[in-house]
């Protein structure tokens, strides 16, 4: 049976979530690799919008199995939550298992995240802020805490002492913040492991166990791929790995269970935070962009920066995360603009021209898009109910797309409704 990887193909934002819950609407098990609450995916179903940030897209569908792997970092209190915010609309969350060896965002992750950005000063990488890098870290550093520990308080009690005192060193005397009182993180994060222990399994049990019972099940990932901590501009990236293979990693599955890995893109380019952006509209059209595309981030409301498809981010996206096929969103965004812009390679300050995305920060910040122009298009495309009931040019436009990156486009966007997607 298919199991299903979707990847973001830019960086983040490009409506992940529209696609997953199509997919998932199709799977048995919706599996969450990586990331914490630092993205999330915006879904409207039936039009309800729902705003998930840890919690899979296959939560609303009560027969689906919501799986959260080891490769997630968790807030507690954010996801209970979150939890809380479903079952007030009526969602069940009963069909929802997080993997015991996920790491738990502690609360000086959270102050540390903020203080090391405000120590950057102008220099900064442009964090949401939610403990995410610093969490990943002590993860590495083999010093984190595990949703395990917090359902065996002697457990929890000595790690957060022999960790928490370290943290509260750095943050009062590299940083001249406040110090944590100990005893109380330790009773208010015992208290989480109680509302969260009906919720703890083997994810990687979960997951093999469902493939060998011919389950469909579909991976979702948080960010995208040009924000991997290797394969992205770094050092202006998440502390994980979106790309296709992270979901191995993070969910405790081999590379052979995956048959089908789906790349999500806008029909233009977003990005939030800091770093170098080639296709970067500073002026009225990226306004437009903006405005009309609701350009504004679901964790932080943060407006987005907006600029022309680049061709060049999403073919090396298409190459790192073999993609089988591409599904482009917001279509519709692009009507009512005269003439509209496609970057097919940069061009270096010497003059030369590449069409592979550069391997180092430096090297990108001195490149600039090299463009084919389209004729745009006025019409409403919203109710088109096919890819051939599009206007002219909108099909050159794709079809140019798709010659570009290399890969073939699944799926158009041309609305925020689940419904209001063209599947090819």
């Amino acid at each position: 049976m298919p199991a299903n990887i979707v990847v973001g193909t830019q960086w983040g934002d490009e409506g992940k979530g529209k696609i997953i819950d199509i997919l998932a609407s199709r799977a048995d098990v919706v599996v969450r690799s990586q990331g914490g609450n630092n993205a999330g995916h915006t879904v409207v179903n039936n039009g309800e919008v729902y705003k998930l940030h840890l919690i899979p897209s296959g939560i609303l569908y009560p027969d689906t199995l919501c799986l959260i792997g080891a490769g997630v970092v968790l807030d507690p209190k954010d996801f209970i939550g979150e939890l809380d915010s479903l079952e007030a609309r009526g969602v069940s969350t009963a069909n929802l298992r997080i993997d015991p060896r996920a790491h738990i965002v502690m609360p000086w992750h959270i102050a540390l995240d903020g203080l090391s950005e405000a120590f950057r000063g102008g220099s900064d990488i442009g964090t949401t802020k939610r403990g995410i890098g610093p969490t990943y870290m002590d993860k590495y550093e083999r010093c984190g805490i595990r949703l395990y520990d917090l359902v065996h308080p002697e457990v929890l009690a000595a790690k957060i002492k022999s960790t928490g005192n370290l943290k509260n060193k750095i943050i009062t005397e590299v940083y001249g913040g406040e110090p944590f009182d100990l005893d109380a993180v330790t009773d208010e994060y015992t208290g989480y492991g109680k509302r969260l222990l009906p919720y703890m399994d083997d994810v990687s049990v979960l997951t093999f166990d469902a493939d060998k019972a011919g389950k469909t099940i579909m991976f979702e990932g948080a960010q995208a791929t040009l924000l991997d901590i290797d394969f992205g501009t770094y050092p202006y990236v998440t502390s994980s790995h979106p790309l296709s293979a992270g979901v191995c990693v993070g969910t405790g599955v081999g590379p052979k269970v995956i048959s089908n890995i789906v790349g999500v893109a806008k029909a233009y380019t977003t990005r939030v935070g800091k770093g170098p952006f080639p296709t970067e509209l500073d002026d009225e059209i990226g306004d437009k962009i903006r405005t009309v595309g609701g350009e504004f981030g679901t964790t932080t409301g943060r407006p987005r920066r907006t600029g022309w498809f680049d061709a060049v981010i999403v073919r090396h996206s298409v190459r790192v995360n073999g993609l089988d096929s591409l599904a482009i969103n917001k279509l519709d965004t692009l009507s009512g603009i005269d003439t509209l812009k496609m970057c097919v390679a940069y061009k270096k300050p010497d003059g030369t021209v590449i069409e592979n995305f550069p391997p180092t920060l430096e090297e990108l910040a001195g490149c600039t898009p090299v463009y084919e122009e389209f004729p745009g298009f006025g019409e409403d495309i919203s109710k088109c109910t096919s890819f051939e009931e599009l206007p002219e040019n909108c099909r050159k436009y794709i079809e140019r797309l798709e010659e570009l990156v290399g890969c073939h486009v699944g799926m158009v966007g041309i609305g925020p409704d689940r419904s209001q997607i063209l599947e090819r």
